[in-house]
């Protein structure tokens, strides 16, 4: 994937969010409920959420009691995110970070206890920054820290139709999508502790992705 559509995706999620404040809501994702249960579970007090967008799932994560990192590309989103966080009285528990993952996160070795991505790996990222990021993951986390994230699959009705960027990357309605097939989810995996994936369907069309679940094996 060349750098042009990196940009150019960037560029269409600043205007999505300009033009659509709070377009997902101020629910939490059903994903995001998973990831409570396996942070809680695992006793984390201190999390990172990439792709965060204007903040449903970073903020009502800060309301269970995590203190909460959120990072996002888009600075309209964080800014919707941080004026909600100060509205809800929620400050001194949600930090926010602009950044893009195609670079290393922001944040020092095994510094969190969780990480929480809803449909961020899945974005136009090519295989090798996809591995490149659960590099970076894996560094953030402290062991027997848990990453959870979803990602639309190649059963998913959009794969393989739309404007074909390469390394199973299509586009629709000017957003490009990575999906996954099994084979980069064990590859992504190796290492780790895989503790399940599920599949789910979302949205109207509907998207089928899966929710991936993994710990960082603790220190021996």
């Amino acid at each position: 994937m060349g750098t042009d559509l990196g940009a150019s995706q960037r560029e269409h999620w600043q205007d999505v969010y300009d033009r659509h404040p709070h377009m997902y809501g101020a629910d939490p994702s059903e994903p995001a409920r998973h990831a409570l249960e396996v942070f809680t579970a695992r006793g984390a007090q201190e999390v990172l959420e990439l792709g965060s967008g204007h903040g449903r799932d970073a903020l009502w994560l800060a309301t269970q009691g995590l203190e909460v990192h959120a990072a996002d590309f888009s600075a309209p989103a964080l800014q919707q995110l941080t004026r909600t966080a100060r509205e809800q009285d929620l400050s001194r528990r949600v930090h926010t970070h602009l950044h893009d993952v195609r670079t290393p996160l922001p944040l020092a070795d095994a510094s969190v206890d969780g990480v929480f991505a809803h449909m961020l790996l899945c974005m136009a990222l090519s295989t090798e920054q996809i591995h490149a990021l659960m590099g970076e993951i894996g560094r953030v986390l402290r062991p027997g820290g848990a990453l959870v994230y979803t990602v639309r699959h190649t059963e998913d009705a959009h794969y393989g139709t739309g404007a074909s960027h390469g390394d199973d990357i299509f586009e629709h309605g000017g957003f490009a999508v990575h999906f996954f097939d099994r084979v980069l989810v064990d590859g992504l995996a190796r290492g780790w502790d895989l503790v399940g994936v599920e599949p789910f369907e979302e949205g109207e069309l509907p998207r089928r992705l899966w929710r991936v679940t993994q710990v960082k094996p603790a220190l021996r």
